[in-house]
């Protein structure tokens, strides 16, 4: 395990790294709301398709095995600078970045902020839009639904019950305050919006969607600003658990050449 800090108050960031051949490509995974990047990337990171490259699995602020503070901001905005400080201590230059969820608008967030860390992208289902705040909703929209006093003082309770078990396993080690932070702003989006940050990104840049879900929207304004948008069979929304053979082959695909 690794770790830097990356507020002037002292919280660290931490990260798993998998060592690989020091002339390849760094490559970074990000997580998703409420997860973890070592449950849902590890054995991503090492399927022969994408293993001998140095790869840090990192846990955004305040979820995972990263510090948890409670008077940080959890802006989406946040997430991509601290994550940029993590890099800048491990020096990473020019690097893979794959985003899954939230972990996807962090990463576009990065590159557009910090454009010397990243150097290509894979989005994986990867939030580009503000969502509506749905109390019920087993998602960031639930929680976001939630004032953060409501949430603090007990409805957090409600959403580990809509959740389910699988997603509270990592959701239940993310500091309270990240969590409903991170969902609100999540929700509401960035300026410019994340979708017009991708568009204007200059780097190869990919999506997988699962293919059983509704046409990502925009897809054709997307394409035609030289992203990939690909499907990916026989999964949900964590294509990297639920098809980790197809997830694995695209995810190589779209970094060939790295």
């Amino acid at each position: 395990m690794r770790d830097a800090q990356v507020t002037p108050e002292g919280a660290r960031i931490r990260w798993v790294e998998m060592p690989g051949d020091p002339g390849r490509t760094t490559r970074v995974y990000l997580h998703g709301l409420g997860a973890s990047a070592a449950p849902y990337f590890a054995a991503s990171a090492a399927h022969p398709a994408l293993a001998g490259h140095r790869s840090l699995l990192v846990d955004l602020l305040g979820f995972g095995i990263s510090d948890r503070p409670a008077d940080f901001a959890y802006t989406l905005e946040d997430h991509a600078d601290t994550v940029a400080t993590a890099l800048e201590a491990a020096e990473v230059q020019a690097a893979d970045v794959i985003g899954h969820s939230m972990g996807g608008a962090v990463a576009i967030l990065l590159a557009a902020r910090h454009p010397h860390l990243v150097g290509r992208l894979v989005l994986v289902d990867a939030t580009l839009d503000p969502a509506p705040m749905v109390h019920g909703h087993p998602g960031a929209s639930g929680i976001a639904a939630y004032t953060e006093e409501e949430f603090l003082a007990g409805g957090w309770r409600q959403v580990r019950e809509n959740v389910g078990p699988h997603w509270w396993s990592t959701m239940r080690l993310a500091g309270r305050e990240a969590l409903h932070r991170s969902a609100v702003h999540r929700a509401r989006g960035t300026e410019p919006a994340v979708r017009d940050m991708l568009r204007a990104l200059p780097i190869p840049r990919t999506c997988l969607r699962p293919e059983a879900d509704e046409p990502l929207p925009g897809a054709r304004e997307l394409t035609a600003a030289g992203v990939e948008v690909v499907s990916i069979p026989d999964c949900g929304h964590n294509i990297m658990l639920d098809n980790p053979e197809a997830f694995a082959q695209a995810t190589a695909r779209a970094l060939r050449g790295a």
